[in-house]
C-alpha cells in the first residue's frame, strides 16, 4: 500500500512539473502568431506602387524619376521589393481612363498620378489605395481635394505651382523686354492647368499693358500650325504647363529662332531644350518631393488625408543662352543679374 501510494504522488509530481513546463511554450507560440510583424517580416515585404501618366515629356518623365529616387533613397527598390506598373496615356483621354479602371481592378499599396488629366482619372476611379498626385497646377479647382492644408480622404500630393512663378516671369519679361506688348499662348483649353495659367498670365501682363493673344488647340499635331499663326501678331511666345503643347514644343522653338521671336515656358525644362526663360524649378526635385510623401506612407504609417498640399519652393529664373542667341536676344546684366542662382540656372 506504501508502495502505491509513493507511486501515485510521484506520478502527480511528474504530470504537476511537465503542465507547468508547458505553459511559457504555448505563450511563446502565441505571440508569435499576433498580428505585429516581426522586423524580418517587415524587411521582406514588398510593395505595388502604380504610376499613371497623361504622356512621356521631359518635365514628366523628371517628375516620375525624382519619385522612383526617394522610394529608392526610403529602401523601397525596384526589382527587389518594390514593383512599380507605370502606364502612358500617350495624351489619350480614351486610353487615360482604360488606365485608370486597370488600376482600380488591381491590387495596389499605392497609385501615383502624374498630371491633371491622369488625377482626375484615376481619384474618379480608384478608391482601394492611397493616391497621390504629382505635376498638377490647380489641385482644388481640378477636384482633386477640397482643402489643400487637410485633404482629407485617400488623396494628397504636390502643386508644380507656386503662386508667384507666373507673375514673377511676367515681371522679367515686361522689365527686360520694353518693346513686347502682345504675347502669344498656344493653348488646349480642355486642360484645366493651362486655363488657369493663362488667366493668371493675361491678368499679370495686363497690369504691365501688354496683351495676351491665344491660339487654341486640341491635340499636339496641331501646335506648329497655331504658333505659325501668331507669327507677325505678337512680340513673344509664352506657353503654360500644357501637356498638349509641351508635347510639341519643339514645332514652336523651330518657329521662335526661325522668326526670332523671344520663347517663355512655365518649366526649366522646356527652357533646357530652347525656350529663352522662365521662373521655375527642378520637376525631378518636384517628383522628389511626392517620391518622400510615399515612403511616409507606405514605410511609416502616415495617411494622406493628414498630408497637406506641397508647392516648389525654389524658384528662380533660369535662362538658356543657346536660345537667347538662336531667337536674336541680347542678354543684358539686368537679365543675369535676376537669377540667384547663375551656376545652375543659366544653361550655356
Amino acid at each position: 500500500m506504501k508502495k502505491l501510494w509513493l507511486s501515485l504522488v510521484t506520478t502527480a509530481v511528474l504530470l504537476t512539473a511537465a503542465g507547468c513546463g508547458s505553459k511559457p511554450a504555448d505563450n511563446t507560440q502565441g505571440a508569435g502568431g499576433s498580428s505585429s510583424p516581426s522586423p524580418s517580416a517587415e524587411a521582406k515585404k514588398s510593395y505595388t506602387v502604380a504610376i499613371s501618366q497623361i504622356v512621356e515629356h521631359p518635365s514628366l518623365d523628371a517628375t516620375r524619376k525624382g519619385f522612383l529616387d526617394a522610394l529608392k533613397e526610403g529602401g523601397l527598390v525596384e526589382g527587389t521589393n518594390l514593383k512599380v506598373d507605370f502606364s502612358t496615356a500617350q495624351g489619350d483621354p480614351t486610353n487615360n481612363l482604360s488606365i485608370a479602371q486597370k488600376i482600380a481592378s488591381g491590387k495596389n499599396d499605392l497609385v501615383l498620378a502624374i498630371a491633371t488629366p491622369s488625377a482626375q482619372a484615376v481619384v474618379q476611379q480608384v478608391k482601394n489605395a492611397p493616391v497621390l498626385f504629382a505635376a498638377v497646377t490647380d489641385p482644388v479647382g481640378a477636384k482633386l481635394v477640397t482643402n489643400l492644408d487637410k485633404p482629407g480622404g485617400t488623396v494628397t500630393g504636390a502643386s508644380d505651382t507656386n503662386p508667384q512663378a507666373i507673375a514673377n516671369l511676367m515681371d522679367f519679361i515686361a522689365a527686360n523686354f520694353p518693346k513686347v506688348k502682345k504675347v502669344g499662348v498656344v493653348i488646349n483649353e480642355g486642360e484645366p492647368n493651362a486655363v488657369v495659367m493663362t488667366e493668371k498670365a493675361k491678368e499679370a501682363l495686363a497690369k504691365k499693358g501688354i496683351e495676351l493673344v491665344k491660339a487654341p488647340v486640341t491635340n499636339t499635331s496641331e501646335v506648329k500650325q497655331a504658333a505659325q499663326s501668331l507669327v507677325g501678331r505678337v512680340d513673344a511666345f509664352y506657353i503654360t504647363l500644357d501637356n498638349t503643347v509641351v508635347n510639341g514644343v519643339d514645332a514652336i522653338i523651330q518657329i521662335a529662332n526661325d522668326k526670332k521671336i523671344p520663347f517663355f515656358s512655365s518649366d526649366r525644362d522646356t527652357v533646357e531644350k530652347g525656350a529663352f526663360a522662365t521662373v521655375g524649378f527642378k520637376y525631378y526635385d518636384h517628383g522628389y518631393q511626392v517620391g518622400q510623401m510615399a515612403v511616409d506612407i507606405l514605410k511609416n504609417g502616415k495617411k494622406p488625408a493628414d498630408m497637406k498640399i506641397t508647392v516648389p519652393d525654389k524658384l528662380d529664373v533660369i535662362l538658356n543662352l543657346k536660345a537667347a542667341a538662336a531667337q536674336g536676344i541680347t542678354v543684358t546684366d539686368a537679365m543675369k543679374s535676376a537669377v540667384k542662382d547663375p551656376k545652375t540656372n543659366i544653361i550655356q
